[in-house]
C-alpha cells in the first residue's frame, strides 16, 4: 500500500457495507470454510454496527430468527445450525439477543443448565462435552449467567478461585494454572472478575505493566512478549487497562494510528495489521479499541462485556 495511499480516518461507511455485505458472499471458499464461526461473525459483525451507530444495518428479525436456529437440544448454541453447542457460540448468541433486546424470545432455563452443566468442583468450566478447561470458558460462563441474570445457578466464589489459580507472577493469567500469560486470557479473566465484582483479587499494578509492555514501536500490541503485533489486542489489552483504569499507560494515539492504518481503503474493513486482508473479527475489535480509546463518532464499547454501554445500561449491569 503506497504511502499516499494508507488511511488517515475511519472508514465508517465502507467498514458498513463490508459487514453488511458479508453473507453475500456465498461464492466465495472463506464463506464456507468458516461456517462454523457464523454465530460468532453475527456477533462481530452487529457489534461492530451498533458501535459505528448503523445497528439498523442488518434486519433484525433475521439475526434473531438465525440465532434461535443455531440451539440444541441440551439448551446451548452451536456456531451454525446443527452444529454441536459449545460456551463461546452460546455466549454469541446471549449477546446477539440481548443487542437485538430480543432475550425475552430465548426460553433462558434450559440455557442457564447447560452452562451449568459445563461446570466442575474445582470451579473451572469446560468448553462443551468433550472436556477442554480453559479460562477462556469462565469468561464464557460469567458473561452467559450475568447476561441472564442467573448467576445464582453456579457457585460463584469457586469460579473466582479457579482465576485466581491462574494467576502468574507477573501478574498476569495464562488458559490454566501454570499456564504462561496471554493477553487474550487476561481480558478473559479480568473481565470475568469484573463481572463478578472480584477486582480485589487482580494485582493492578504489575498486570498494568505487564499490559503496557505489550506496546511496540509500530504503536500496536501483541498479546505476549517476542511476538508480532496485532489489531485484536487493541481489545484484549485495552480492555483490560479501561477495567483497571489504567488506559492512559499506553500512548493511545499510536495505537490509534496503528489501527486506523490497518483499514483497507478499497473494500472496507480491519485487518490484523497494516497491508492485510481484512475481516470482520478484527473489523468489531478494532472499531471496540477505538471506541475504548475515546475515537470521535463511536459508542462507548463496555470493556467487561465487549458490548454497547447502551446495552449494558438497558440490562441494568
Amino acid at each position: 500500500m503506497a504511502a499516499e495511499e494508507v488511511p488517515t480516518t475511519l472508514l465508517r461507511d465502507l467498514h458498513i457495507k463490508f459487514i453488511t455485505e458479508l453473507d453475500s458472499k456465498t461464492d466465495e471458499l472463506a464463506y464456507w470454510t468458516s461456517e462454523h464461526l457464523r454465530l460468532n461473525g453475527v456477533y462481530w459483525g452487529l457489534t461492530a454496527l451498533y458501535l459505528m451507530g448503523r445497528e439498523d444495518a442488518l434486519d433484525r428479525e433475521d439475526v434473531v430468527k438465525f440465532v434461535l436456529s443455531c440451539r440444541n437440544e441440551d439448551g446451548g448454541f452451536g456456531g451454525m445450525t446443527a452444529h454441536d453447542s459449545h460456551l463461546i457460540y452460546t455466549l454469541s448468541a446471549i449477546q446477539i439477543l440481548a443487542t437485538c433486546n430480543a432475550l425475552d424470545r430465548l426460553d433462558c432455563e434450559p440455557t442457564v443448565q447447560y452452562v451449568k452443566s459445563l461446570s466442575k468442583p474445582d470451579g473451572s468450566f469446560t468448553g462443551d462435552i468433550w472436556g477442554e478447561v480453559d479460562t477462556r470458558f469462565s469468561y464464557c460462563a460469567l458473561s452467559c449467567l450475568s447476561l441472564l441474570d442467573r448467576l445464582d445457578a453456579i457457585d460463584v466464589n469457586k469460579a473466582i478461585d479457579f482465576i485466581d489459580k491462574c494467576r502468574n507472577f507477573d501478574g498476569g493469567y495464562g488458559s490454566q494454572p501454570g499456564a504462561e500469560s496471554h493477553a487474550g486470557q487476561i481480558f478473559c479473566c479480568v473481565g470475568a472478575l469484573a463481572i463478578v465484582n472480584a477486582l480485589d483479587q487482580v494485582e493492578g499494578d504489575k498486570l498494568g505493566w505487564w499490559l503496557a509492555e505489550r506496546q511496540l514501536k509500530n504503536g500496536g500490541l501483541n498479546g505476549r512478549p517476542e511476538k508480532l503485533e496485532d489489531v485484536c489486542y487493541s481489545w484484549w489489552v485495552i480492555s483490560a487497562l479501561a477495567v483497571l483504569n489504567r488506559v492512559d499507560w499506553i500512548n493511545k494515539q499510536k495505537l490509534s494510528t496503528f489501527i486506523i492504518r490497518s483499514q483497507d481503503y478499497e473494500t472496507g474493513g480491519i485487518a490484523d495489521r497494516p497491508g492485510d486482508y481484512p475481516d470482520v473479527f478484527h473489523t468489531l475489535f478494532g472499531v471496540a479499541g477505538l471506541s475504548l480509546l475515546g475515537h470521535e463518532g463511536l459508542k462507548e464499547v463496555d470493556p467487561r462485556y465487549c458490548m454497547p454501554v447502551e446495552v449494558i445500561q438497558r440490562l441494568g449491569l
